[in-house]
């Protein structure tokens, strides 16, 4: 079943574990990796993420899922430029120039034609 919790594009933490989670075009971003945005382009030190190799298995397994939302959240938000894009007759060739594969690899995964 997918998970349609609004969550952090960049920890995957979910709305209700963060103080403050911001909407954009097809991402968010929560009140902490703001903070640590703003960290590192003050050029302050960065802090590490904990090893993987520290958490247990059902923390892994939590993050695969929330890593998994954030994707689909992304790709739904390019979905839709495509769309949009399309509408203003841009060519498969340049969306998919500008992703960096093939007219025919675009069309392929957001035409929705079989």
């Amino acid at each position: 079943m997918p998970d349609n919790v609004m969550r952090c594009s960049f920890c995957g933490k979910a709305k209700d574990e963060v103080s403050r989670l911001i909407a954009g075009p097809g991402a968010f971003i929560c009140n902490e990796c703001v903070v640590l945005c703003e960290q590192l382009i003050g050029g302050q030190p960065m802090t590490t993420f904990p090893p993987l190799d520290g958490k247990t298995n059902d923390e892994l397994l939590a993050e695969m899922v929330q890593l998994d939302a954030s994707r689909n959240q992304v790709e739904a938000a390019v979905h839709d430029r495509v769309q949009l894009l399309r509408t203003r007759s841009v060519t498969w060739a340049k969306i998919g120039e500008s992703l960096g594969t093939t007219r025919q690899s675009a069309w392929e995964r957001f035409s929705n034609e079989e």
